[in-house]
């Protein structure tokens, strides 16, 4: 059969497939309507029947009966128009590309020849056989998962071997072949460049026609509880990611939601670009937020250190060697030995109050604390305490009801006031002091009811000194010497941590170690309801924030997904994260998947931004030419600017959107401040809650984590912005370019820059 004779076959089929997805639509259409109308009627009725049999005793038995009828109709009716509404989401996305690849084999040893085409869903005709596959059903990997021959793919009945002789791969839009492509490969070069050739988008796209056989590995794994992640810049490590998530939706729909699957993501930015991805599958988003913000709402009354803080924070030796005791996992280990000595002190305790008066004081509460024998667990003595104080309470009711602040009350209360406070309307007294006695509890227990509240959520606990207590006690906990510290420099940061607690503030690096040891103290076990954790950005993580993550959600399986030449914000503890890592998990659990590949950028693009790294070599780049990047040295600001100027106005010609990529907030500010003044429009991304705007972006580093763009420009990359430490920031700012990286210094250029060989980009003078 010749090429173009295929090509008529195929379209000949896709338009039949098309022609049963839109008569079904029509179907669930109708079937909608039908629902819509029914739950209609049933809720007109639904009136009248609950007035049937109501008689001086309220509803009748028949009544009662009949309501609880409507009510399980209307249920099913909306049970029934939820599950039609879905399925008919799931056709409209087919309807326009029903299917990308097609396969043909046959099971070994002796099955007969079979031919299968995948797609984002599936679907059936109408005598249930399936047209198209959902890339998720175990049939598809081997689609994804080897090349022509024998492949083996895992069924809900064991492994299964079947011989592949054909792989089809198509490029279909608005039901229309542009390309297809025969291929012995798992996915086609022509394929990937057809879709790594599109221009970016402030929406992350899913990557389901161009899955490579090792993101393939990540994605159907279902044996790991740490699947840990390590990839290049633009090897698809966070697509796969997306990916997988929805193929877990699938994989276990009949016992896991979306609810129970949690992405940590960089930042917020970062979560509005990615929002799309699950929804294009026909699956809802997870629960997605920053570890910032998962930590900070708990503590409200604190100010926790923002990103741009965290970023631009400069700490000398001394400072870096306390900081690095304090974010390990000997660290967390010491914060839970230090907890099986509170059973004998170290828990301090805040006075209960009640209107400027001291209702039982911290003194007391020690007392009843300590009151309990060893046997107590600290979650049992918590709250063993905290019921002690909720009787205490209780018994101050009575001598509170003829306090005169009472009688004072009781005399300004309206009419109307009085009856509320009454059981039932003309309730009757023996006397007017029993009425008054009534009323006085009435008041008094209402009163109570913020004090009440406060002892439920262990408002009691002086948090802040017991963990006061614990940081003077490491000394005596640990050898400091052990980790280069002095105790005059362990005393200093005690010390400074004690001034911005102070002033109401609290760093990332503090912030999970004083959650941890309330936690501790009461008992907490954080959420046993989460199965899947996923973790963007790992690098960016300490082990011990890491750590505390496990200990909130013990059941969970955890994804931790980085690229350690990434690490911006705990640059030296990247080298040893994931050995630390690997210690919270059982060995025989845990499995490491390298991705080295680099799709993201062209070939030149990724041969430049590898040599910016000490261990560059391992970066594979995809073979997608495209020109060199390129490096401009100016002699002054104002031809810097004009430069980057031209450098736009060049960029929108081959209409690729611009982002202009700064070390810092500061600069940042600054570039779009000289870019307004001379008419230039561009959108300045200076907080992570903002939204990723269309057209040229002005963006710190440290916002950029993650997202990537037609064509970045990297400003002011002279030598004295960076340090020597900065290495994995310039390489996060220049892996961000998919098609053009153009480079911008003012009189001599960084040397880190400056090192990689000559061949990889071009300079203009």
């Amino acid at each position: 059969m010749t090429d173009t004779q295929t090509r008529q076959q195929e379209q000949r089929h896709l338009t039949e497939v098309i022609q049963q997805i839109k008569q079904a639509e029509q179907k669930l259409q109708t079937s909608i309507a039908t629902a819509k109308s029914d739950m209609q009627n049933i809720d007109q009725t639904f009136g009248d029947d609950v007035h049937v049999g109501l008689g001086d005793d309220g509803i009748s038995m028949a009544g009662a009966l009949s309501i609880h009828q409507q009510q399980q109709m209307l249920a099913e009716r909306n049970n029934a128009w939820q599950r039609s509404q879905q399925q008919l989401n799931v056709l409209k996305k087919l309807e326009d590309n029903p299917y990308f690849a097609r396969i043909d084999f046959r099971e070994l040893p002796a099955g007969k020849e079979e031919t299968i085409y995948i797609g984002l869903g599936s679907f059936t005709d109408q005598h249930d056989h399936f047209l198209v596959y959902d890339w998720r059903a175990p049939i598809s990997s081997i689609y994804y998962d080897g090349d022509l021959g024998r492949i083996t793919y895992q069924t809900p009945d064991g492994e299964q071997a079947v011989d592949v002789f054909l792989k089809r791969q198509f490029i279909i839009k608005h039901g229309q072949i542009q390309t297809l492509y025969d291929t012995q490969e798992t996915i086609g070069d022509q394929m990937l460049l057809e879709v790594l050739n599109e221009k970016s988008s402030t929406k992350m796209k899913s990557i389901v026609t161009t899955i490579q056989q090792e993101q393939n590995q990540i994605i159907r794994d279902t044996d790991s509880d740490l699947l840990f992640v390590q990839g290049a810049a633009g090897s698809g490590k966070t697509s796969a990611i997306m990916q997988r998530v929805a193929y877990l939706l699938y994989r276990y729909r009949k016992k896991l939601t979306s609810g129970q699957v949690l992405l940590f993501s960089p930042n917020m930015l970062f979560n509005d670009y990615v929002s799309q991805v699950l929804p294009e599958m026909g699956e809802q988003n997870m629960v997605q937020m920053t570890y910032s913000q998962y930590v900070a709402r708990r503590l409200p009354h604190l100010q926790l250190e923002s990103l741009q803080a965290q970023f631009e924070t400069v700490l000398d030796h001394q400072q870096a060697q306390v900081l690095h005791l304090v974010i390990g996992l000997t660290f967390f280990q010491l914060e839970t030995q230090y907890a099986k000595i509170l059973a004998t002190g170290g828990v301090f305790f805040r006075d209960i109050s009640f209107r400027q008066r001291v209702l039982i004081s911290k003194s007391k509460i020690a007392e009843i604390y300590y009151s309990f024998g060893p046997q107590y667990k600290l979650g049992n003595r918590i709250d063993a305490t905290q019921n002690a104080l909720l009787k205490l309470l209780n018994q101050r009711i009575n001598s509170e009801m003829r306090k005169k602040w009472v009688q004072e009350t009781i005399q300004s209360l309206s009419q109307e006031q009085l009856q509320a406070l009454y059981d039932h309307p003309d309730q009757e007294f023996k006397s007017g002091a029993a009425e008054e006695k009534f009323l006085a509890r009435k008041i008094v227990v209402a009163a109570l009811q913020p004090v009440a509240r406060k002892i439920h959520r262990y408002n009691f606990i002086n948090i802040s000194a017991s963990y006061r207590q614990f940081l003077k006690a490491i000394p005596q906990l640990v050898d400091l010497k052990q980790f280069a510290i002095t105790e005059q420099q362990w005393q200093a940061y005690v010390q400074q941590f004690e001034q911005q607690l102070a002033q109401k503030q609290i760093s990332l690096a503090n912030i999970s170690p004083y959650l941890y040891l309330y936690d501790l103290i009461t008992g907490h076990h954080g959420d046993l309801s989460m199965k899947f954790v996923f973790v963007d950005e790992i690098q960016d993580y300490t082990p011990f924030q890491l750590a505390y993550l496990k200990y909130n959600f013990p059941r969970a399986r955890y994804t931790l997904l980085g690229d350690l030449n990434q690490a911006i914000l705990v640059k030296d503890n990247a080298p040893s994260l994931l050995h630390e890592i690997a210690r919270l998990f059982a060995a025989e659990k845990t499995r490491v998947v390298q991705l080295t590949h680099s799709y993201r950028s062209t070939k030149q693009i990724t041969e430049f931004t590898k040599h910016l790294l000490v261990s560059g070599e391992k970066i594979v780049p995809f073979n997608r030419p495209g020109e060199l990047p390129t490096i401009q040295i100016t002699a002054s600001s104002s031809q810097l600017l004009a430069a980057v100027i031209q450098q736009l106005k060049v960029n929108k010609q081959s209409s690729y959107a611009s982002a202009i990529i700064t070390r810092d907030l500061v600069a940042a500010q600054q570039v779009q401040q000289q870019l307004q003044q001379q008419s230039v429009p561009t959108t300045l991304i200076k907080s992570e809650n903002q939204r990723l705007a269309a057209g040229d972006l002005v963006i710190p580093a440290y916002l950029a984590k993650g997202l990537e763009f037609d064509a970045v420009i990297m400003w002011d990359a002279s030598a004295g912005v960076f340090d020597s430490q900065e290495r994995q920031l310039i390489y996060t700012m220049a892996s961000r370019a998919m098609h053009r990286l153009s480079i911008f210094a003012l009189r001599q250029l960084d040397p880190i820059i400056a090192q990689v060989p000559a061949q990889y980009s071009r300079r203009i003078e």
